[in-house]
């Protein structure tokens, strides 16, 4: 039996690499990546590497082995068609029998147009009769504290979520409760919704930046068109800040805040604050 991950060199499948590494021998471990090369240092530590593409059906052809747990992290390339692609797992998975196959979804209460692929990947895993666990991740503090920069250069956090508040964690806590299905028992067929313990609104958010940094920060409640505008002009392309201009008009309807605690109970510990990852944020 082997653990298998997808997209294992990306932010969030590199943390339950490390997560397992901890918990099972690394000979147990698959990491499916793109390139090979970006896994060198995985492979180098006994871990055993696939090399897949999404895009590329027939590489998926010998990835798993019956009995496999198996976690799909959730495709990046918008713009290729998501559902599609996590078929291509998901069929492959299922042609080789294998005993579990995790998700990572979005907040079954999402609404943003960001929903949709989740939606669609999980009525595709629901209709295969895999055994399965949908592990529905809520926002992550990296979201925010990976851009600080202009956050400290204008003075400022601008969003378009009002008065919204949110539930957000670190990459790190939602891969450790991965790690906690992928290794235990008892996780067959559920849905996890996943957050942070503590919600925050932005207000909050640059409160907390003004005092890490030692700066003045203000929170500029924008209207969705405005903000779409900002991060186009920033260099983001259309469908991506249609896409987040999106997700924080759920935010200020309340649909990313997550009150469940299945995070905390799946890993054993209290959530991240956004505070922790502030402070690790400016330091780096």
């Amino acid at each position: 039996m082997s653990i298998v991950v997808t997209g294992a060199t990306g932010h969030l499948g590199r943390h339950v690499i490390e997560g397992l590494l901890e918990k099972v021998p690394a000979d147990q471990v698959v990491a499916v990546v793109r390139s090979e090369e970006k896994a060198a240092d995985l492979a180098a530590r006994g871990v055993r590497i696939a090399v897949a593409d999404y895009n590329a059906p027939e590489t998926f052809d010998s990835v798993f082995s019956a009995g496999d747990r198996v976690l799909l992290v959730s495709g990046n390339e918008f713009h290729k068609g998501r559902v599609g692609q996590h078929k291509v797992v998901l069929d492959a998975a299922k042609a080789a029998g294998v005993a579990l196959f995790a998700y990572t979804s979005a907040p079954g209460t999402l609404t943003a147009a960001l929903a949709d692929d989740h939606r669609g990947t999980e009525a595709a895993i629901l209709e295969s009769g895999v055994t399965y666990t949908l592990l529905r991740n809520g926002w992550y503090n990296e979201n925010y504290t990976e851009n600080l920069a202009p956050v400290l250069e204008h003075g400022a956090v601008v969003q378009a979520a009002g008065e919204g508040r949110i539930s957000t964690a670190s990459r790190a806590d939602y891969a450790a409760a991965a790690v906690a299905v992928l290794t235990g028992e008892g996780h067959e067929n559920t849905t996890y919704e996943l957050g942070g313990d503590t919600a925050f609104g932005f207000a909050e958010y640059a409160a907390v930046v003004a005092e890490a940094s030692g700066k003045e920060i203000a929170y500029n409640a924008v209207p969705a068109e405005t903000y779409k505008g900002i991060l186009t002009g920033a260099g983001l392309p259309a469908p991506v800040a249609e896409m987040l201009a999106g997700v924080d008009q759920s935010i200020e309807k309340g649909e990313l805040t997550v009150g469940t605690g299945d995070l905390s109970r799946l890993t054993g510990r209290p959530t991240t604050p956004i505070a922790e990852s502030v402070a690790v944020a400016l330091k780096g």
